[in-house]
């Protein structure tokens, strides 16, 4: 028989905006949380929906995708984007908060809330007795790991995230770039590649031996390089290493001198559209910046946007496009739903979101309602379709203009672009508000 309550597990961003979302809809919830009982690598305090890295939720500006999200979630009552915006600390357009006041309130509001029970355990076994939210985030305890591995198969849950930049596409300088695979025909859209000089080469080289990395934390440094290299520690082995490597020019011919490139950097599409474009072999642990400032060196990227840049951190996620539906329920079992980091997404904004989609599929599960899916038009809808959308290299995405569809008319002014595409993402979102208040 099913339960009257819905489990969240994982007290983290997207599990209470997710006990949030059910408790308003007047559904009970048991929220489990191992803090103060157990910790992870990264946790140090027993707050709720605790921030471990930045206090950064990105801009606020509704021409930059994840403040376009955020505008989003404050339509949708999102209670974590409530704090933040009261919580908020002066940083220009970006919305910075106070992370430890943050958390506090978070804490405060799930505690105080009638429908909510929060339970301070771990839990190391799941049934399929009710509905359950899985929102465990990037540092999932091992009892819990190997749970999730039986329920979704081992091949489909990584214990790590070990991704290359991902390219909008619209932003490749196609006076330089060149579509087609290695020895094969002009005109196969799926890679596009970029022919550099010796010159070129060589100026690249040496800002990429000498940019500035991300310091791993311990426990991460062991997990992600038994997986992969990064392309800066690749290229510190010798000048020629990547370029017989992953920048091998063998095989091309440049259009524009009729030879073979020095080296040749390839993009491989990535999403189903066709306007995302992912950095063959350049998995990276470069700070952000030193990827836009180093990468923009490649011939044909000088006026790149980076949809996402290359990480390397510990963060388990399960293979989200063979497994989850947009409303983030498995497919093959509609009462278990992920949330968060390890559904696939990428950030803080971004975990709201799942959680936000999550919790108010669920209640409609529970109550035998029509279930939500959001326009693609929206960003909230665009990451649900894109991780939930076939892709055989499928890596964890952020919030980005380029995986909503593309507008029908072309618009170079890619601020105008941006524009126009958060106007129609908030018409087409004020349709499915109307859709909950009828």
């Amino acid at each position: 028989m099913m339960r009257e309550y819905i489990t969240v597990i994982g007290g983290g961003l997207a599990g209470c905006e997710a006990a949030y979302q059910i408790a308003k809809r007047g559904i009970k919830v048991k929220l489990y949380e191992m803090k103060p009982k157990k910790y992870s690598p990264a946790h140090s305090n027993q707050n709720l929906a605790e921030i471990v890295c930045s206090n950064s939720f990105k801009s606020n500006n509704l021409t930059n995708a994840c403040g376009l999200l955020k505008e989003e979630l404050r339509r949708l009552d999102s209670l974590l984007i409530k704090i933040a915006d009261k919580t908020a600390v002066p940083a220009g357009q970006a919305l910075a908060i106070d992370r430890e006041t943050f958390s506090k309130l978070v804490t405060i509001e799930i505690e105080e809330n009638p429908n909510i029970e929060i339970i301070r355990n771990e839990v190391t076994k799941l049934d399929d007795e009710g509905i359950t939210i899985i929102a465990t985030g990037p540092l999932t305890s091992e009892n819990l790991t190997k749970e999730i591995m039986k329920l979704t198969n081992n091949n489909n849950l990584y214990f790590y995230d070990a991704a290359a930049p991902i390219i909008e596409k619209n932003s490749i300088d196609f006076d330089i770039a060149f579509y087609g695979d290695r020895y094969g025909k002009q005109g196969d859209n799926s890679y596009i590649n970029l022919p550099m000089n010796k010159e070129e080469y060589e100026n690249f080289y040496n800002e990429l031996i000498n940019a500035e990395i991300v310091t791993l934390h311990e426990f991460e440094k062991r997990e992600i390089f038994e997986g992969c290299m990064p392309i800066e520690i690749m290229a510190k082995r010798g000048i020629d290493t990547i370029r017989f490597g992953p920048l091998k020019p063998v095989g091309f011919i440049d259009p524009r001198t009729n030879q073979r490139p020095y080296a040749l950097v390839q993009l491989r599409q990535d999403n189903e559209q066709g306007t995302l474009y992912n950095m063959v072999g350049f998995q990276t642990n470069l700070k952000f910046g030193e990827q836009k400032r180093v990468f923009s060196m490649i011939p044909g990227l000088k006026n790149a946007e980076f949809a996402r840049y290359g990480v390397m951190h510990r963060n388990t996620f399960i293979n989200s496009p063979k497994l989850l539906t947009e409303k983030y329920n498995l497919r093959e079992n509609e009462n278990i739903f992920f949330a968060g980091q390890i559904s696939g997404v990428e950030g803080y904004v971004e975990s709201i979101a799942s959680g936000l989609v999550a919790g108010i599929n669920a209640v409609a599960k529970i109550k035998n309602e029509k279930e939500v899916i959001f326009p693609e038009q929206t960003v909230i809808g665009a990451l649900s379709k894109y991780i939930s959308t076939e892709n055989e290299k499928f890596q964890p995405m952020n919030a980005n203009f380029g995986i909503l569809p593309a507008l029908e008319t072309k618009i170079k002014d890619k601020w105008k672009r941006y524009e126009i595409l958060s106007e129609k993402s908030l018409e087409n979102l004020e349709k499915v508000i109307k859709m909950f208040t009828k």
